[in-house]
């Protein structure tokens, strides 16, 4: 499955289009991570343990659309957009949408 924000995949030419898709991931922080993060805030530097939540949310929505436009029988994703969100105080929501396409 070949996914990209491009509205379009070279040297492939788009010969249906089967809908727009979409996939989402909600993750939770906890505790110790908002402890963590906190303590960088004064001191500065990367918080290392969100960085890796927000990988991980938005590897989730992406394979989360991806099995949605397989689905679909769809070969690709064109122009997807990523969406991020944070809900309430310890929630992340990371949203991917794009369209499914049949490449010839």
């Amino acid at each position: 499955m070949i996914l990209t924000t491009t509205d379009g995949v070279d040297g492939k030419s788009i010969v249906a289009y089967l809908g727009i898709v979409s996939g989402d991931a909600v993750m939770g922080a906890n505790v110790f991570r908002d402890l963590f993060a906190s303590i960088r805030d004064v001191i500065g530097g990367r918080a290392s343990s969100y960085e890796t939540l927000l990988q991980d949310a938005k590897q989730g929505a992406l394979e989360d659309l991806s099995k949605r436009a397989r689905a679909l029988g769809a070969d690709a994703v064109v122009g997807i957009d990523l969406d991020y969100e944070a809900i309430g105080k310890s929630m992340l929501m990371v949203v991917a949408n794009g369209t499914a396409v049949k490449l010839g």
